[in-house]
């Protein structure tokens, strides 16, 4: 391997490293927003005290996660004109727009919207604070559809045209926006928002009811985030395999890698479900193969009988690496099954009466805490893995969308990120832990709450709400 693609290498890991680490923080404020949304909501409705605790209670999180977020999000968005001034350059005219329009569009909303619903409440009223909340929570759908939409043309690309400079020309925005893989990337990715946001705010909860099962605010978390585990994770299922669907329409190659399908089968012979294996780049076969015999086809053709492309019937150059591929799948859909059985089991818990009491469920939502957030990014490596060996999908390769610079370059870039996001991650996840630490409880204040009480003129945000 040359030290262009040495380099090339290393610029790939650090833009998989940092949009890891953003994504997950992407991910916990959509879908805290959207929780704070339907606390408020809740207590508006219902003026029961202890959805404002929560309220407070989680905004503090939420706070903490647009700050690390804005810093993780920022060094992100550098490294396009760095690493990859190249991919810049050819897709800036279609790209480029749509990071524009998340930036002025969502961004904005929802930062315009922050400091009310920060600091708000005691100034505007529990109504007008409420559609604050709602419209930060709005804005980070936004950023989420705009982001996504973009890189789902990057999977999927449609409504272009390509110079004679080798640039991408957009002819058709609305097939450019909502290219044929957009509507599945985006439900998906914020069903999986709520998953695993509901699932952190429940394994909060069972923290504090393994330690005082009598706490209503722990009792509502855990409840509330059973619920979402009850529908959505059976609904994120269903999604997924439709989203699946347009992936073997598409990109046949990270399918085959999904499945561990190296040799071509014949017509009407099925195809086996892997459930483990060993997958062999170098060898192009499987070690270690433990395979139902037709039961692929069940999710794949929906019948007994249908077969896909295998990865030997592509050109090597062109094949993404199958090994990472075919573990982060199942690291994924294992997690989602696991969800879907805490779900139900919570359902004849719920019968019985003994949801709060029941020890083992409690145990298995603290262990489970980080789940949703792991099968996030075990999916986005699918995702992306699975692109490879392109950046837009076979029509620019990823070594040709890299900046031309040295690899030493590279090399520190890459170090120093690693460096800023160790302390800056490492900060918030020590203050994190410190907020959750503690058991919210009634008249719960929110952010800054001496800061709070001194624009406000000494009144408690919990007494607020008054218009």
């Amino acid at each position: 391997m040359d030290e262009a693609h040495i380099a090339n290498l290393i610029a790939r890991s650090q833009f998989g490293f940092t949009i890891s680490m953003h994504i997950v923080l992407a991910a916990l404020s959509i879908g805290l927003a959207n929780y704070l949304m339907v606390l408020e909501g809740l207590w508006i409705w219902r003026k029961r005290q202890t959805y404002i605790d929560l309220y407070n209670y989680w905004l503090k999180i939420f706070a903490l996660t647009v700050a690390v977020g804005v810093v993780s999000g920022v060094l992100m968005e550098y490294q396009f004109g760095t690493n990859w001034s190249a991919f810049a350059t050819k897709t800036g005219a279609v790209v480029g727009p749509m990071m524009m329009y998340e930036v002025v569009v969502a961004f904005f909303l929802e930062s315009g919207f922050i400091g009310v619903m920060l600091y708000g409440m005691s100034k505007v009223g529990k109504r007008l604070h409420f559609a604050a909340t709602a419209c930060v929570a709005l804005g980070s759908l936004f950023s989420a559809f705009w982001i996504l939409s973009a890189n789902s043309w990057m999977q999927t690309p449609a409504g272009y045209s390509i110079g004679k400079d080798g640039r991408f020309v957009p002819i058709n925005w609305w097939a450019i926006v909502f290219n044929p893989s957009f509507p599945y990337r985006f439900a998906h990715m914020t069903l999986a928002a709520f998953l695993a946001t509901a699932f952190l705010v429940g394994g909060v909860g069972a923290w504090h009811l393994l330690r005082n099962h009598r706490n209503p605010h722990a009792r509502l978390m855990l409840s509330m985030a059973l619920w979402m585990a009850t529908f959505v994770a059976p609904l994120q299922l269903l999604v997924g395999d439709q989203h699946g669907e347009n992936t073997l329409a598409y990109q046949q190659q990270k399918v085959a890698a999904i499945e561990g399908a190296w040799d071509p089968r014949r017509p009407g012979s099925g195809q086996p479900l892997v459930l483990f294996a060993v997958p062999d780049m170098k060898e192009r076969t499987n070690h270690l193969e433990l395979a139902i015999p037709r039961a692929a086809s069940l999710y794949l053709r929906h019948n007994l009988t249908g077969t896909i492309s295998s990865l030997k019937e592509f050109p090597p150059a062109d094949i993404p690496p199958a090994p990472i591929i075919f573990f982060a799948f199942r690291v994924m859909v294992g997690l989602g099954l696991l969800m879907i059985a805490v779900g139900i089991a919570s359902v004849v818990l719920r019968r019985r009466r003994s949801l709060y009491d029941a020890r083992w469920l409690l145990h298995t939502m603290v262990a489970l805490s980080p789940a949703g957030f792991v099968a996030m990014l075990a999916g986005w490596v699918v995702t992306e893995v699975g692109r490879q060996p392109y950046t837009v999908y076979g029509l620019l390769r990823t070594i040709n969308g890299s900046s031309p610079i040295p690899l030493r370059a590279v090399a520190w870039s890459a170090a120093s990120i690693v460096a800023v996001y160790a302390v800056v991650f490492g900060i918030g996840f020590v203050y994190l832990l410190r907020i959750v630490a503690k058991p919210p409880h009634a008249k719960e204040s929110g952010p800054h709450p001496t800061l709070a009480s001194e624009m406000s003129g000494g009144r408690r945000s919990s007494d607020s709400g008054r218009p």
